[in-house]
């Protein structure tokens, strides 16, 4: 594939985090938002239908997924790479909803921060900025 073709899909990709995060509350339910906006260290959580919230975790999670695997993929031309990221993604997806589950489920007034960080994971796309730079790495080391 082209060098320039392969640059512009990931600017795309990047473009596509960028959309996803100017427009989360136009596009997922997420009254967590409006929440850790304001004062919520001592506060109780709002009141939310828990089964959209966690589908549209779960789908903006897949889309940034796709969207990594796809400037993984770009990046490194190797399906070897692709797959170990799309199985780490999967791993990570579901150790930090169990997380999440039983953090919501547990929730005490005082103990936002455990409910923040979990559903940051969740939602940002920071895995893409780990697993980059160690593919690169782990490229440099084995060739």
């Amino acid at each position: 594939m082209l060098k320039s073709v392969r640059i512009v899909v990931i600017f795309f990709c990047f473009m596509g985090f960028l959309f996803v995060r100017f427009r989360e509350s136009e596009l997922f339910y997420d009254p967590l938002n409006s929440f850790f906006k304001g004062y919520y260290q001592n506060a109780a959580l709002p009141e939310m239908d828990m089964v959209k919230w966690y589908v549209d975790i779960a789908l903006r999670y897949g889309l940034q997924m796709i969207l990594s695997l796809l400037i993984l993929g770009m990046t490194f031309m190797e399906k070897g790479i692709i797959k170990f990221a799309a199985m780490f993604y999967i791993i990570v997806f579901v150790f930090l909803l169990v997380v999440l589950v039983f953090l919501v489920n547990s929730y005490e007034i005082g103990d936002a921060n455990g409910v923040f960080y979990a559903r940051r994971f969740l939602i940002q796309p920071l895995l893409i900025f780990i697993l980059l730079p160690a593919f690169f790495y782990y490229r440099k080391v084995n060739t």
